[in-house]
């Protein structure tokens, strides 16, 4: 009987991906992959710093499954295990580290480890790595979104941020790689495809300037990343893909010819999730962010004019050191004009090693508290008002799954600008409908009657 494996994910889109080509890779070599739950003989748990809260669920996870099974073999991957790997191998319950540069490697690790049961990791620094980690997955498990990692790493040194340092420099994963997964993908069923990375505005710079720290242009009217807008045009030639979606921007990539080149190109969603952080201007150059307010107005009103009611959804936080009440004032007034469909927030966190850990005017927690607490209600209101826009108005929905609305079986998926959508129609997963929006939910999300079969 072969060796059975465990996996707990967390953190971010770029680490879900990950977690699942180590799935396919262990199942590849024989392993039965299992719930994570008691009976496992390998538990592995990518794991995440972003914040502390982070941290402490790494712990919890890398704790709990070594009493599910005293007798299994604990692996502590990712961001959490790279920020310090020495005092992680102390951690009595973690019998193998792999950093984020060995995942590709965790079957061989693995093998090592069960014939020597001596634990070697992170023999490649992340820090100094130049070439892109080659990582696949075929997307057996799901038939409706497929994510695909297109970099990793970071070279902006944001001044609360641990990434750059547990993830290394931008490393770009070569074009012809990403049409064929993209091909593949789409071969299995999948209708939308979603680019993710660290920093996929950085995508490709790291080949025109190999060896730079090279920043993404900052709010330049000249400067266009020509080597990502081929990427999205090249994917929107296959056929079989029906949308094409990013994850995460940085501001000064949305050049007045990135963005009307996307517009261009009818399969790109109009959702961008435009990184803010903050809204006062004092406050982004304590972060070290490469733009001002104004340059983020400008942007998002580069963005409205190109497309019809886009998505602008973004991060902002709430009690960066320093940050006074006038300070939040205005981040507040800035987010509340902004009217974005929908703002995550989250209350500073701090990090060892990282300049603004040691900065003058650290927030109280309880001040950190109703700041966040305020921007959500900012949030709510707005992304209300963004999703009545629809209200009596036709929709694409990609539907994925059932759930149970107010006790009606529902199916459940989202619109081209990422609008949860519910219809009480019988619906294949995976089909793309047209449907009318009838109403707004109390969570937000648009209750919807289909129209049209599956757009072919």
């Amino acid at each position: 009987m072969g060796r059975r494996a465990a996996f707990h994910n967390l953190g971010c889109r770029v680490n879900s991906y990950e977690t699942e080509a180590m799935k396919e890779q262990l199942k590849t070599g024989g392993y039965e992959i299992v719930p994570f739950e008691p009976g496992a003989d390998v538990y592995v748990i990518n794991t995440c710093t972003v914040t502390n809260i982070a941290d402490r669920k790494s712990r919890q996870m890398l704790h709990r499954a070594r009493e599910m099974n005293p007798e299994a073999v604990v692996v502590a991957a990712g961001c959490y295990a790279e920020k310090e790997t020495g005092s992680r191998k102390k951690d009595p319950v973690i019998d193998l580290v792999v950093g984020n540069r060995e995942k590709s490697k965790l079957l061989q690790l693995l093998e090592d480890y069960f014939e020597n049961r001596t634990a070697v990791s992170c023999r490649e620094s992340v820090r100094t790595a130049k070439a892109y980690e080659e990582l696949t997955v075929s997307g057996a498990e799901e038939r409706t979104r497929a994510f695909i990692k297109i970099q990793d790493g970071c070279n902006q040194f944001c001044s609360y941020c641990m990434i750059p340092y547990v993830r290394g420099r931008v490393r770009s994963r070569k074009a012809d790689a990403v049409i064929a997964e993209a091909e593949r993908l789409a071969a299995a069923g999948f209708r939308e495809i979603v680019l993710t990375g660290i920093h996929i505005s950085s995508y490709g710079l790291d080949f025109t300037f190999p060896g730079e720290n090279r920043q993404t242009p900052d709010a330049s009217e000249e400067e266009t990343n020509v080597i990502l807008l081929d990427l999205l045009r090249r994917i929107a030639e296959l056929p079989a893909v029906r949308r094409i979606r990013m994850g995460s921007l940085e501001p000064g990539i949305m050049t007045e010819e990135f963005v009307r080149g996307m517009a261009s190109v009818s399969k790109i969603c109009p959702q961008f999730h435009l990184s803010l952080q903050s809204g006062c201007d004092e406050t982004l150059e304590r972060m070290k962010r490469k733009y001002r307010t104004a340059d983020y107005r400008r942007i998002c009103e580069r963005i409205r004019r190109c497309y019809d009611h886009p998505a602008i959804t973004t991060d902002v936080i709430a009690g960066f050191p320093g940050e006074t009440d006038g300070e939040f004032r205005k981040s507040a007034d800035f987010v509340r004009e902004m009217q974005f469909a929908k703002m995550h927030v989250f209350k500073y966190s701090k990090r060892d090693g990282t300049k603004a850990a040691v900065m003058p005017g650290q927030v109280p927690e309880e001040i950190k508290k109703e700041r966040s607490r305020l921007l959500m209600e900012i949030d709510r209101d707005a992304h209300k008002a963004y999703a009545s826009f629809y209200v009596g108005k036709p929709v694409e929905v990609l539907f994925e799954e059932a759930k149970q609305i107010r006790g009606t079986r529902c199916m459940s998926g989202h619109t081209e600008v990422f609008l949860e959508a519910h219809a009480a129609d019988e619906i294949p997963s995976g089909a793309i409908v047209k449907c009318m929006a009838e109403a707004v939910c109390p969570d937000g999300s648009l209750s919807v009657k289909t129209v049209e079969n599956e757009k072919h």
